[in-house]
């Protein structure tokens, strides 16, 4: 089974302007063929998709894309998108209340994001291949959005407090792998900025695992940061930004990141390959001329975390094994 992780996919202002006179398959740019390759696609969606609402007071950046481009996300295959992150509720409830439907109308699962915290705390569950996959989604962004009994809103999980919150979605952890046999748990954690990932991420990502998580995913710092193992299980700390329209910063490179394609053995991570990506006119393209050179970056960054790695030329991807010595 192989599963195809993409980091943030941000289809508001200027690209949700492109979409207005190009196909819905514009913003996935020539990585269908790689996203084709896996049984089950997850992405963060990070805006809202409506026609309606109005923009969140006191916030500097809104996201929005018009609802029709729910088509995209599914030209795109994307299968399920964590909507637990801090543009969720950018056009207020009413946009949001706007996208659900239609998500579901198109086939496409959600989670970390709902009508109240029963539902924003929700796994998602979907057999991929023959295989039971869970999926959990909580951000430490937008405290104010917190979904309560009775408004919608974010499953917040405030990382680093170990209170409460914590605790509880370490029991949602828990209760969840005893009804999938694979789960992954979606982060949308810490600052925009930095490369290196923070001990209290590392931290919670460790106790996720130890409560059954077979495999933690990161998101929000629009750059990637490197990849770890803990008992033969892969934390992806940041997957970066996969598809935007952001100012690029030269020396942080926040257009670069990796379709992240986890391949199991048994139900069980076996093999982690990483496909660098580039966002090009507003949409994602494989990072051909460049590839090696952000491969290279991420090595380094897996390195400094315990993790080896190796590019595989001839496929254009970096290979990190788990749970076993990397190829020659």
């Amino acid at each position: 089974m192989q599963i195809a992780l993409l980091g943030d996919v941000m289809l508001g202002r200027l690209v949700n302007q492109r979409l207005r006179t190009t196909g819905p398959d514009y913003p996935w740019g020539d990585t269908g063929p790689v996203l084709r390759q896996a049984d089950a696609r997850f992405a963060n969606l990070e805006c809202v998709l409506a026609d309606g609402g109005a923009p969140e007071p006191g916030k500097v950046f809104h996201f929005r894309s018009d609802l029709k481009n729910v088509e995209a996300l599914r030209r795109g295959g994307m299968d399920v998108v964590s909507l637990a992150n801090n543009h969720v509720l950018d056009f207020g409830a009413d946009a949001f209340r706007e996208m659900l439907p239609a998500l579901d109308a198109a086939g496409i699962l959600h989670a970390g994001a709902g009508l109240d915290s029963e539902a924003a705390r929700r796994p998602t569950l979907r057999r991929v291949a023959g295989t039971a996959v869970g999926f959990i989604a909580f951000t430490d962004n937008q405290p104010d959005w917190e979904a309560s009994q009775a408004s919608p809103g974010v499953h917040f999980v405030p990382v680093g407090d170990g209170g409460r919150r914590v605790a509880e979605l370490l029991e949602l952890v828990r209760r969840t792998k005893t009804h999938v046999q694979l789960l992954i748990v979606s982060a949308h954690w810490g600052p925009n900025w930095g490369s290196e990932a923070p001990p209290g991420h590392q931290d919670l990502s460790r106790a996720l695992i130890d409560a059954g998580a077979n495999v933690v995913f990161g998101h929000s710092p629009h750059i990637f940061r490197g990849v770890g193992l803990y008992r033969d299980r892969p934390i992806i700390y940041s997957a970066g930004d996969f598809v935007d329209d952001y100012a690029v910063d030269p020396v942080e490179r926040n257009d670069q990141s990796f379709i992240f394609m986890l391949e199991t053995r048994g139900n069980a991570p076996h093999t982690l390959r990483l496909h660098p990506t580039l966002i090009t006119d507003f949409q994602s393209r494989l990072a051909r001329g460049s590839s090696g050179e952000i491969a290279g970056r991420m090595q380094r960054l897996c390195q400094d975390l315990g993790t080896r790695s190796r590019w595989n030329a001839a496929g254009g991807f970096l290979e990190i094994p788990i749970g076993q010595e990397p190829a020659p």
